[in-house]
Formats: structure tokens, sequence, C-alpha cells
């Protein structure tokens, strides 16, 4: 008797210790089946909870004229904001702005306070080691602006020993240099042009953008664009990394908006010209 029921208690514990194995096998293959981290998760279907919720949550400044900023009545306007307006509508939801300063903009979308950032952000190597962007919407590029009377100065490399008006530690102001020019400091665009209109300098040079939103707010002013810089900087909506659906689909967007015409229709509506491409 003592022998059997001596054999059943080892039979009990083989049993045990064999459904043991078997479960921890299991958990052994689970991470195949396994449930993504939350944050992937998220990422992953950003385009779905924004298509879900029928609401893009747009960061912007909201004080970046002619791109983001507030008119006379006091309604958000400006390119940035009509052209990821007309996106959210290509994709079935209403936009909705959460205006805040730059400095605060790229961590409000790090925590989630917003699906995308639209004002004008420069798409740079250092930036897409941690964001995703869209397909450019705008271009930028330096340009050589002078007086309307100057008949000499066609090109960059014509500046060697002229005055140039501009913001001392500006790109702009390294550019002029390693084109020999003479820095006259000024506090700003405005500044520079009031230099050149009256011949206190002879060229500044600045963001094509600037000077053409500048040129269609005042186009009495006594300057012009002589050269232009080709090598154009691009800008585009940002996303936190792994929002690649919603990136895409705001890309295609775009790409719908450059074959239909609306995204030069927008773009010449604030500065004249088609700075889309």
């Amino acid at each position: 008797m003592k022998k059997l029921l001596f054999s059943a208690l080892i039979s009990s514990m083989l049993l045990g210790i064999v459904g043991c194995g078997t479960s921890g096998s299991g958990s052994a293959s689970q991470p195949n089946n396994a449930t993504p981290p939350a944050d992937q998760t998220a990422a992953q279907s950003l385009l779905d909870k924004v298509k879900a919720e029928k609401k893009l949550v747009i960061g912007t400044e909201g004080t970046y004229s002619p791109f983001t900023f507030h008119d006379a009545s006091g309604k958000l306007t400006g390119y940035d904001v009509e052209v990821v307006t007309e996106v959210a509508k290509r994709l079935g939801v209403e936009p909705v702005f959460q205006e805040t300063q730059w400095d605060a903009m790229f961590a409000g979308l790090d925590s989630k306070r917003f699906d995308v950032i639209a004002n004008q952000v420069g798409v740079r190597p250092d930036r897409q080691e941690k964001y995703d962007f869209s397909k450019p919407y705008s271009f930028s590029h330096a340009v050589l602006v002078t007086n309307k009377s100057n008949t000499t100065v066609k090109d960059f490399k014509d500046i060697k020993g002229l005055k140039a008006a501009q913001s001392m530690t500006s790109n702009y102001a390294d550019m002029a240099r390693s084109n020999g020019a003479e820095i006259v400091g000024v506090e700003g665009f405005n500044q520079a042009v009031d230099l050149i209109a009256t011949n206190r300098a002879d060229v500044t040079l600045n963001d094509n953008l600037s000077v053409l939103d500048y040129l269609k707010q005042k186009p009495d002013t006594p300057i012009q664009i002589v050269a232009k810089n080709e090598e154009g900087q691009p800008s585009a909506f940002m996303f936190r990394k792994g929002s690649t659906d919603l990136a895409d689909a705001m890309s295609k967007a775009l790409d719908d908006m450059r074959q239909d015409g609306t995204l030069k229709k927008i773009s010449e509506k604030w500065f004249g010209e088609d700075i889309s491409q």
C-alpha cells in the first residue's frame, strides 16, 4: 500500500512538472503573437486614430506671418494654415489648431499634444533622425536684393567690396562675408530694406519668402531680387517618429494638390509665385 501511495505521489509530481514545462513553452513562443508596446501601437495607428476621431490636431505658432498668423478679424490664417487645412479636408477630417511658441512646439509634438506640426519646419538631417516628415510643400532660397536703380550687381560674386545690410550673426551675413562683402549690421529685414531703398547700403541677402511677402505688402518699395541661390531649403509637415501612415497620407494629399493646381494657387495667393517646388 505504501508503495502504491508513493508511486501515485511521484506520478502526480511528474505530471505537475510536465504541465509547468508545457506552460513555459507556451510563454516562450508568446512574443511571436505578443501585442506591440503601447507607443508602437499608437504610432502605427495614428492615421486610424485621426480618422476615427475625425480631427487632425495641428501645432503652429499663429504669430509667424505670412505662414501662420491672425488677420485683422482675429482669424488664424496664412500659407501653412491654408495648406494643412486643405490636406485635412482631403483626409475627411477637421483641422484643430493648437497654438504655441516655437520653442515649445517640438516638446508639444513629443508629448502628443498634437498629431503634426505645420509651421515652416525645415527638413534637416538632425531632425530627420528624430522625426518623420511629409513631402515638402514649400522651398525657400537665399536671394540677393538691391535697389531698383542697380544695374551692376547681378550675382552673389558681384558683391565683393560692397556694403551688405545683414543681421550680424545670421547665416545670410556669413554668406555675404564669404562673397567678400562689408557687413552693415541691422536688427532685421525691414531695416535692411530701408538701407537699400535709401542707398545707405548696396545689397542684402535674405530668404526669398520674406522678400516676396514684403514686396506683396509694399509693392512700391524700390528694391529688386537680382539673384537666387538655386539650392532650396524644403519645409514640410513634421510628425513623431513612426507616424509614417499619417505622413504618407498627408504626402499623398499634397501630391494631389500639386497635380490639380491647388497648391500652386495657395502659393501664388500669398507670395505672388509658386514656392511649392
